[in-house]
């Protein structure tokens, strides 16, 4: 097996927690913005895209170098053994961002290092005219900041929010990772009622459910890093062996879904479909403040709207006013609302036992915990 210096990326704001399910995994970490830095072989890249819920990819560092000019961003691109990682028929386009650097430039940053690759590859396996890249897709990326240029490669593909089961969504989907984020942020355990209350295409619940069986997020879906001729499909498949054996598919689970539009609960019901849960995770047309409950102990995370449009944010200030009023009548309950409004408290009217900076794409929000009292 080989050692590499991986990296898993993620959001700003959900680092510690990806740094967290690495270490769970067995990997000592390091972080820095956005990024959660470990040292693995090829099981551990198999094992990470599988098991991580908040990352949004496994990358391979391939190598760090100063790059002041093009000149040596060449050289020292040419200079790394990359026969060690793409073969002869190695596909392998290159993408690049710069920031606060000289080489300002990203498309002839992008252009340099390919033909850099490119130099490298016809010296190593002996080819005079073009390589033809009909075999496996290897994405590089270079990523220079402050005039240091970091070289990766891609282990994931399409991002790991992309899980498979999400079959359509509404205007403005809640990405899975974060959604499993704010679930872990809770410490919402299986053994206690789970509710959202603006699910619209269901992603909280749904992810809910996965953490609450212990279901492996990225098991349903394919890697680019399976097409690699050095990642032998076994230790896929002993990687899906595992994922298998761990999670826990008789796990009961108390998890309901609600929205005002019937049309996003027909959604979530086929998302729960293709997903395994159609029978674990009830939906239902409801507003919001028409909640009601015996059960004790419980946990809502919801995502309501942000009420940008004209009109609607009187609306859905009145709706968390009213929440806070029906919430009132459940003191063991916990209620999680990520939202961009200001004034969520003053509205909710009570003031949060915590509150989290996150960011739900571009948009900065807080994740408001008003945690319920110990029956």
């Amino acid at each position: 097996m080989t050692k590499f210096q991986l990296v898993a990326t993620a959001a700003m704001g959900l680092e510690s927690i990806v740094a967290q399910e690495v270490q769970d995994l067995g990997y000592e970490t390091r972080v820095e913005n956005g990024k959660v830095y470990f040292e693995g072989d090829e099981v551990a890249i198999a094992r990470c895209n599988l098991w991580l819920r908040v990352a949004d990819r496994v990358k391979i560092v391939v190598a760090e170098f100063p790059a002041h000019t093009f000149d040596q961003l060449f050289e020292s691109t040419k200079a790394i053994e990359w026969e060690k990682f793409l073969p002869v028929d190695a596909a392998f386009p290159v993408s690049g961002k710069s920031v606060k650097s000289k080489l300002f430039s990203v498309p002839d940053c992008q252009a340099i290092v390919k033909k850099a690759i490119v130099e490298r590859m016809k010296f190593h396996y002996k080819r005079l005219g073009f390589l033809d890249e009909s075999g496996a897709t290897f994405k590089i990326e270079v990523s220079i900041l402050k005039d240091v240029a970091t070289l990766t490669i891609d282990t994931s593909g399409a991002g790991l929010h992309k899980r498979g089961y999400r079959q359509s969504q509404g205007e403005a989907p809640l990405k899975e990772t974060l959604a499993a984020a704010l679930v872990k942020l809770s410490k919402w355990t299986p053994g206690r009622p789970f509710v959202d209350l603006f699910c619209g295409s269901g992603t909280i619940p749904l992810e809910a459910a996965m953490i609450g069986q212990n279901i492996a997020p990225g098991y349903n879906r394919d890697f680019i890093s399976e097409q690699w001729n050095w990642m032998r499909s076994t230790i896929w498949d002993e990687a899906r062996n595992e994922a298998d054996d761990l999670a826990n598919y008789d796990q009961p689970l108390e998890i309901i879904g609600s929205d005002i539009d019937h049309r996003m609960v027909t959604i979530a019901q086929s998302n729960a479909l293709e997903a395994g849960f159609a029978d674990l995770i009830t939906f239902k047309q409801m507003q919001a403040t028409d909640f009601t409950t015996k059960l004790t102990d419980g946990v809502i995370i919801s995502n309501p709207p942000y009420g940008e449009r004209i009109g609607e944010k009187e609306i859905i200030e009145q709706v968390i006013s009213d929440l806070g009023k029906v919430m009132n009548q459940y003191p063991t309950w916990s209620v999680y609302l990520l939202s961009s409004m200001e004034n969520l408290e003053a509205l909710y009217g009570k003031k949060a036992t915590k509150k989290r900076k996150l960011f739900n794409g571009f948009i900065r929000t807080d994740l408001y915990q008003f945690w319920g009292q110990r029956s």
